[in-house]
């Protein structure tokens, strides 16, 4: 960790002072140079690629799994006109979860992750390592000598480069790129709350179906009761939770596909024609942008698929959607649109009448099971997007308890598990119907896709250097569907759609506070550092009497001595013989190789007995294993 210029430097006067203090107070190079590539990317057996992605059916595709229980009941609120009107919604279905989960994200976005971690943060962790836009100005070269610090030198006249000197030149780009990324961060946090509610709550709905006369309050009861038993399962773990949903979703996906292929034997293969994306365009030729808010429930969970990537290797993730995921809920769809054609009057429920009678209770428990899985990957996308924030010094310090010790994502946050709680009940117990918390739901879900779209576009010029044409076609896709969903959400604000925005709002002024508090912090420090000539004037024993043991002064800084010694200096009458300066530094990796976590660098003369000890972490606050 080379030595931070002092103010004079800045001001271009390297004064002897400064001369000394290089000298004297020695960079970290040489130390971490010295550390071995002993690190090495996890490789996992065919076997365990296949076990994880079984245990991922249970943590990451619950929530868009369970989305067929609510898409058609918000896409129709106000009833059918006819058969085409379906045909047109069903082949926006196919091809929104054709070109975001599949095309986008399965094969694409998911590549994007930061050793395995995924969202929005995991983005931007990578983007700061390939530009200096980190807001904190504590980057060195030595950090990038980590075996998981990751990064391209650019050729100075490339495409890359320019973007890179383009984000770097003005401090207003790098805060709106921060903004930016903590937008989506909230968003997703919004997600967390918003997809327990209505994924339970559609669930639970099934009681009233079969038996109509029943009070809307019995149900609002039972998903209040299911939801306060969910989150008190959290401290489980993700691998015990995954282990014990993992079976019931697969069964859910299972009987949905079986189910919808039922159907469409049943009420004919008419509706197969909505593979034409000739009903795409009838679709908004006929004033369809009004439904469009519902048919965007049909990808929501695709960022939680991202997010949640820290707790499974990217094969198994992509593994269990192609073979599992989305055929059977392409059947899913399907079918219900099949049922809804022959019996237009029952859209409100059309999930579970479609379910043939002899199965419906059996559906209806796995249903309700499926549902409460379904909030699992949206509960486990926050704690892994808190963990990131944590690190990047932009949310409060909170305690992570890792609860896994082969799989570092694994993770559970006690706070945030019981905030998450509170508020998913007060959304639930104060919309008590699907169709406003579905608004919300949307409005929440496709600003997360804008942010992850835009930060792709900076990954793939700066991280992978794609050539402009494919960042093109990417863009102009993306943006295509997202940009219309958006513009559909919009139109619902009002009717919901504010709920996400204000729980944004409120986690996003928290987050920037605090990381402005954090960087106000750190460039106190920087300007308050003690000259090492005034510490050399002091003498080995520092002015004062050394007592034998060792003395640990915590510092924000990686170079200099703080302020703090100062003070210790001089109002103290004795201090210990060996005297090591700690600082816990955090970096945009996803992890620190134990080997490498730690630079240790004698300062001053060798008579004097003061070590710097740097400890480059990219955890929680507080950890432990379960």
């Amino acid at each position: 960790m080379a030595s931070t210029p002092t103010i004079d430097e800045e001001n271009g006067n390297k004064g002897s002072m400064w001369v000394l203090d290089q000298k004297l107070d020695q960079p970290m190079e040489e130390e971490a140079g010295r550390l071995k590539n002993m690190y090495r990317e996890k490789t996992f057996s065919s076997l365990l690629v296949l076990r994880l992605a079984f245990q991922s059916l249970g943590v990451v595709y619950g929530d868009l799994g369970t989305s067929p229980l609510y898409v058609f009941y918000n896409t129709f609120p106000n009833g059918i006109k006819d058969q085409e009107e379906v045909i047109g919604a069903l082949s926006m279905i196919i091809y929104s979860l054709t070109l975001i989960p599949l095309l986008k994200y399965v094969f694409l976005v998911l590549r994007a992750n930061d050793n395995g971690q995924g969202g929005t943060f995991a983005l931007y962790s990578l983007l700061c390592r390939h530009a200096k836009i980190k807001t904190i100005p504590n980057q060195h070269r030595t950090d990038e000598e980590l075996t998981t610090y990751s990064r391209h030198i650019f050729h100075e006249k490339s495409f890359a480069a320019k973007t890179k000197r383009w984000l770097e030149a003005r401090i207003y780009r790098k805060n709106a790129l921060l903004i930016l990324v903590l937008v989506g961060t909230c968003m997703v946090i919004g997600d967390g709350i918003l997809t327990p509610a209505i994924s339970v709550l559609s669930a639970a709905g099934g009681i009233k179906v079969a038996h109509p006369k029943m009070s809307s309050d019995v149900v609002v009861i039972v998903a209040v009761i299911i939801l306060v038993g969910l989150f008190s399962m959290q401290h489980y773990g993700t691998d015990k939770v995954g282990w014990l949903f993992a079976p019931v979703v697969l069964l859910w996906f299972l009987l949905i596909g079986g189910i919808g292929a039922f159907n469409i034997w049943k009420y004919g293969h008419t509706v197969l024609k909505a593979f034409s994306p000739v009903y795409v365009y009838r679709f908004f030729k006929r004033g369809g942008w009004n439904s469009l808010g519902g048919i965007m429930l049909s990808i929501t969970g695709t960022e939680a698929l991202f997010a949640d990537l820290g707790h499974f290797p990217v094969s198994a993730v992509q593994i269990a959607f192609t073979v599992v995921v989305f055929p059977c809920l392409l059947l899913a769809y399907i079918g219900q649109a099949a049922y809804i054609m022959k019996n237009q009057d029952h859209v409100i429920d059309a999930f579970y009448r479609s379910i043939p009678k002899g199965v419906y209770w059996p559906m209806f428990v796995v249903a309700t099971a499926a549902a409460i899985v379904a909030s699992q990957a949206t509960i486990s996308a926050t704690f892994s997007i808190i963990k990131q924030a944590n690190a990047l010094g932009c949310f409060p310090r909170v305690k992570v308890v890792h609860t896994s010790k082969k799989f570092l994502g694994q993770i559970y946050i006690p706070d945030i598990n019981w905030i998450l709680m509170l508020l998913c009940i007060a959304v639930t117990a104060g919309f008590r119907n699907q169709s406003q918390i579905g608004n919300a739901y949307g409005t929440a879900v496709v600003i997360v896709m804008l942010v992850t779209t835009f930060l792709m576009i900076l990954i793939m010029l700066l991280v992978w250097r794609c050539h402009w044409v494919f960042v093109v076609i990417f863009t102009g896709l993306s943006l295509l569907v997202e940009c219309t969903y958006f513009s559909a959400v919009l139109l619902k604000v009002d009717q919901g759609g504010w709920v996400p925005l204000v729980i944004a709002a409120a986690f996003l002024l928290i987050m920037y506070v605090w990381q402005y508090g954090t960087v106000k912090r750190y460039e106190f420090e920087m300007h308050s550092r003690v000259s090492m000539a005034w510490i050399l004037g002091l003498g080995p024993s520092l002015g004062l009497v050394r007592v034998p043991g060792i003395g640990l002064v915590y510092t924000e800084l990686a170079s200099g001595v703080p302020h703090i010694f100062s003070h210790f200096i001089t109002n103290l009458p004795a201090i210990h013989s060996v005297v090591v300066f700690v600082c816990v530094k955090y970096l945009p990796v996803y992890t620190v190789p134990q080997e490498e976590r730690f630079l240790v660098k004698r300062i001053g003369p060798k008579n004097f007995h003061m070590f710097r000890c740097v400890a480059r972490v990219n955890d929680g606050w507080m950890f432990r294993f379960r």
